[in-house]
């Protein structure tokens, strides 16, 4: 091996271990802010976070960077907002947002620039700005377990996605999909059902 690609080797090896430290550092000194903060967590800086009081992350969970996770006030509850399963990998750049209730159960797999809410922004007072009319149509949303959104997949209130499906990049998904499907569009429409069967880890059925 020659002295160039060794030194290649090293340092590329320095710069992940760097990055992991330093994001297994941040998550271990925020993660007494969160609701529940899962034992392997991994939270990648930069980060986005507010109301971290009403978000909950289970074990093993990895949130890439550049994302967005926020709890927006819901008067005087105080109930968690939202709530992200063992072992769920969110890639990066991606925002989860709750006024009442997102969740995102087991083994959930979000590719980049993913956008999931329970809420839309009010807009029909004409002559105010947007921002300052409040939110509307608050539904829960359900991402079950071991489902894949593509990237830049907008998923709307009051859906829920099922175990094992997978939504394809660049999709709007304004109403429910089954288990086991393929929804692609805007809006997401299924255009192929798998076989049903129960999803199975490396350790056997989630």
């Amino acid at each position: 091996m020659s002295p160039r690609k060794l030194l290649g080797y090293l340092f590329l090896a320095l710069y992940r271990l760097h990055l992991r430290t330093k994001s297994k550092c941040f998550s271990l000194l925020m993660s007494g802010g969160f609701a529940e903060f899962g034992k392997h967590t991994v939270i990648s800086t930069p980060l986005r976070l507010s109301g971290e009081e009403r978000i909950s992350l289970g074990r093993g969970v990895f949130v890439g960077s550049g994302s967005w996770l926020q709890a927006l006030p819901d008067g005087d509850n105080q109930s968690v907002a939202v709530k992200i399963g063992d072992g769920t990998s969110i890639a990066g750049i991606c925002v989860i947002s709750a006024v009442r209730q997102v969740c995102l159960e087991e083994s959930v797999l979000l590719a980049r620039n993913v956008y999931i809410s329970d809420h839309i922004h009010k807009f029909s007072l004409a002559g105010q700005p947007v921002l300052a009319q409040g939110f509307e149509k608050i539904r829960p949303v359900l991402i079950k377990r071991g489902a894949w959104l593509g990237q830049n997949v907008v998923v709307c209130p009051g859906v829920t996605i099922g175990s094992g499906s997978v939504i394809g990049a660049n999709s709007v998904v304004t109403e429910s999909i089954p288990d086991y499907c393929l929804a692609v569009g805007a809006p997401a429409k299924v255009v192929k059902k798998f076989a049903d069967q129960p999803l199975v880890d490396r350790e056997g059925a989630l």
